[in-house]
């Protein structure tokens, strides 16, 4: 096969091998892992390989999927050996009769700080691949575009390889991140830079038919399909999937009716799959229908129409504009009560309408503790009060099917701002009974939100902003986190409590390299009993020893508080020159302190 498969494309709908993993347990009883079995068993991967050959298929994946050293736990070097040993044992199967696509799965995230280092491995596993000589570089079953983006990107700058992108999506078209296969496609077609998008995995047959259906399709990449055989279930501790060979082809030559240039399985497909597969597809062929191949190539019609820029830039109530104000901005935080006694946040509530107060927020069970449901509270607290409310999002409690329902009923009970953030760990102590799910950070999260202010809510959207945190160890990548979250929509950040002239000139620094709109936290503390406890407890702030001694000789209640109005004074006018507001977090919910601190504010 002397063809690319851009060549082969032109004339051919390509069909793809089937699953690798579920049917090499089926010939290996044992449990090894699939990607060991490249240098531990070769013969057994070479075997899977025949197999789907003889069956039809003209294009195979090595047995790579989760090469990587988050999985296989060993170094670099180790996993570009074993992907070398995958790739050489699928071309020695294929020969010259099939294509070898060089298959590269998710790499799971760990701390931001990796986010190059997985970067470069998924850049190294592609690199040796193409050095291999395969034909094709195959990213599959990510739930978001920003990493594959970013490498393919790279190796289009290094390289001509066909480079090809899938996603896993549910039932109803979204990934595990949140976000649509509208979106998905659109954002990798996009670019240019990628050959061919498509689905695989996530869902059965007739599920990504119906996705597919809803889809607008244009000229500019090939599409692919290769869904699972259908849902697995449980026997016997044994993943076994529905066996529905002839269901299975019928609804992948419907699905290649609608365009599709490369088909295949996943998940619980077996080489009977592929076989019928391409047995079907012939016989389409010769029946007179559309031909083989004769779409041409596809891509998903991304452009914003003049309908959704207006909605984009529809004018909202004043209420919902808080931080468009041509003034420096007030946001206060209430703490949501630990009981179902919320007297005394009402009472503050109540207390806020008297001052300039912009917006208030409520934090999302901070330090992992459980508090009152911030978008309840938030509610309840605009409903009664007509004050502007922006409630916490994090990512810790929730999966994306969770958040988008919160994010549902939140808009229904006419909320329309969001402060997002990744938030704080469950704490060590109750980690072996309470997990943190953290389907994805920050910035996915906003991501989610912009793709719901685009189908949910395109006639009223929500506005959502971030935080900084000016004392991350290495300012670059909090500047990067700005500079990303910005560009997925976020109009506005509060930062950690300042208490020093430093992080007030890293902020400045902040200020100038991003344009951000950035409102300064101040914390006014109220005792030497709470600067000790900030200072000692609670990571991300910054109370230094000379503030702490402040409250040394504050005896009284009365004292305390004026040593933190002096505090929060001193703040504001070291970022005035910068800060387009403020973020007030006042102890113990004690904002009466707020009349003192604002009244000289212009």
């Amino acid at each position: 096969m002397k063809q690319t498969i851009r060549e082969y494309l032109k004339e051919h709908t390509l069909i793809s091998d089937g699953a690798f993993g579920t049917y090499f347990s089926t010939l290996c009883p044992g449990g090894m892992f699939p990607e060991r079995a490249n240098t531990q068993a070769p013969e057994l991967v070479k075997q899977v390989h025949r197999a789907y050959l003889d069956a039809g298929a003209k294009l195979i994946r090595t047995n790579t999927f989760a090469s990587n050293t988050k999985t296989l736990g060993c170094d670099k070097e180790a996993v570009l050996e074993n992907a070398k040993c995958g790739f050489l044992l699928a071309k020695e199967a294929a020969g010259d009769a099939a294509f070898v696509a060089g298959d590269i799965g998710p790499i799971t995230p760990g701390a931001y700080e990796e986010e190059e280092q997985l970067r470069e491995e998924y850049l190294s596993l592609a690199r040796q691949f193409i050095s291999l000589g395969a034909d094709a570089i195959l990213f599959e079953t990510f739930s978001d575009t920003d990493m594959v983006l970013s490498v393919a990107r790279e190796l289009r700058r290094e390289s001509d390889i066909f480079i090809w992108v899938q996603f896993s999506v549910n039932q109803l078209g979204y990934s595990n991140a949140g976000i649509s296969a509208k979106t998905l496609l659109s954002e990798a077609a996009a670019g240019g830079d990628i050959d061919a998008v498509g689905l695989n995995c996530g869902v059965g047959p007739g599920h990504m038919a119906q996705i597919l259906s809803k889809l607008e399709l244009t000229k500019d990449v090939f599409f692919s399909a290769l869904p699972n055989a259908s849902y697995p279930k449980i026997i016997q501790d044994r993943i076994v999937f529905l066996e529905n060979v002839d269901y299975f082809a019928q609804k992948l030559s419907d699905i290649k009716d609608m365009g599709a240039d490369i088909v295949g399985g996943c998940c619980g497909t077996n080489p009977d799959y592929i076989r019928k597969i391409a047995a079907v597809l012939t016989e389409s062929e010769k029946s007179g229908a559309a031909p083989i191949g004769s779409r041409g190539k596809k891509a998903y019609n991304h452009r914003e129409t003049a309908q959704e820029k207006e909605r984009a830039s529809k004018i909202l109530p004043a209420k919902e504009q808080w931080f468009r104000k041509d003034k420096k901005l007030i946001a206060v935080e209430l703490s949501p009560p630990p009981t179902a006694q919320d007297e005394k946040l009402m009472d503050a509530a109540h207390l806020l309408k008297k001052f300039s107060v912009d917006v208030v927020t409520f934090p999302d069970s901070p330090s992992g503790r459980t508090r009152a449901d911030s978008v309840l509270m938030a509610a309840k607290v605009g409903r009664e009060t007509g004050l502007c409310v922006m409630p916490h999002i994090c990512c810790r409690d929730k999966n994306a099917i969770g958040i988008r329902s919160q994010l549902l009923g939140a808009y229904l009970s006419d909320i329309r701002n969001l402060l997002i953030i990744t938030g704080d760990p469950v704490p060590t102590m109750v980690r072996a009974d309470i997990k943190g799910v953290f389907n994805f950070d920050s910035v996915g999260l906003m991501k989610l939100v912009k793709e719901m202010n685009k189908e949910s809510f395109e006639d009223d959207r929500m506005h959502y902003g971030g935080a900084i945190n000016q004392n991350r160890l290495n300012p670059e990548v909090e500047i990067g986190r700005i500079r990303k979250k910005m560009e997925q929509g976020a109009e506005f950040f509060l930062t950690q409590p300042v208490f020093t002239p430093e992080e007030a000139e890293i902020l400045r620094r902040m200020k100038e390299e991003t344009g951000a709109r950035i409102l300064c936290g101040i914390m006014p503390l109220v005792s030497y009993k709470n600067a000790c406890f900030i200072k000692n407890e609670m990571t991300g702030m910054k109370v230094t020893d000379e503030i702490v001694l402040r409250y040394r000789d504050a005896k009284t209640r009365e004292e305390g508080e004026a040593a933190g109005i002096a505090l929060a004074k001193e703040i504001m006018r070291i970022t005035e020159d910068f800060a387009d507001g403020y973020y007030f977090s006042v102890p113990f919910n004690r904002v009466y302190m707020l009349e003192e601190i604002l009244k000289d504010l212009p």
